[in-house]
C-alpha cells in the first residue's frame, strides 16, 4: 500500500512539474482517495478505470452546466432573466442534478464489483475530505495574493 501511495505521490509530483492544474488535482484526487481507501494493488486496478470513467463523465457534465447555465446568467446577471428564462435554466439545473445522481448510482453499482461497500462509503468521505482541502488551499492562495 505504502509503495502505491508514493506511487502516486512520485507520478503527481512529476505532473506537477509539467502539466496545466487540471493534471495536478487529478494526481492528487488520486493518491488521496487510494490512500484514504487504503486500496489493494488489486483493488486500484480494478477501482480506478470505473472510477475515472465515471470522474470523466461528471466533468462533461459540469462543463456543460457551466457552458449553458453560469454563462447565461454573468452574461446579463440574474436580473436581466425573464421569470421565463429563470424557469427554464431551473429545470435546466435540476436535470443536470439528476444526471449527476444517476452517474452515481451507476458508480456504486459498478464499485459493488469491484470494492467492498464499506470503502465505497469512505470514497465519498474521501472525496469531500479533498474537495475541503482543494477549498483551504484556494484560501490560502488568495490570503498571500491580497
Amino acid at each position: 500500500m505504502k509503495k502505491i501511495v508514493l506511487l502516486l505521490f512520485l507520478i503527481s509530483s512529476g505532473i506537477y512539474a509539467q502539466g496545466p492544474n487540471h493534471d495536478k488535482i487529478k494526481a492528487y484526487k488520486t493518491a488521496h482517495i487510494t490512500q484514504k481507501l487504503n486500496l489493494t494493488s488489486a483493488e486500484a486496478e480494478v477501482f480506478w478505470p470505473v472510477y475515472n470513467k465515471f470522474d470523466e463523465k461528471l466533468m462533461a457534465l459540469r462543463q456543460k452546466e457551466r457552458g449553458e447555465i453560469s454563462k447565461k446568467i454573468r452574461n446579463g446577471g440574474i436580473d436581466s432573466l425573464t421569470d421565463e428564462e429563470a424557469n427554464i435554466l431551473i429545470d435546466r439545473m435540476l436535470e443536470m442534478k439528476t444526471t449527476e445522481l444517476e452517474y452515481r448510482k451507476e458508480l456504486a453499482e459498478d464499485l459493488r464489483k469491484v470494492i467492498s461497500p464499506k470503502k465505497i462509503i469512505m470514497l465519498h468521505k474521501a472525496e469531500e475530505s479533498f474537495k475541503k482541502i482543494l477549498l483551504e488551499r484556494l484560501r490560502e492562495r488568495r490570503g498571500k495574493r491580497n
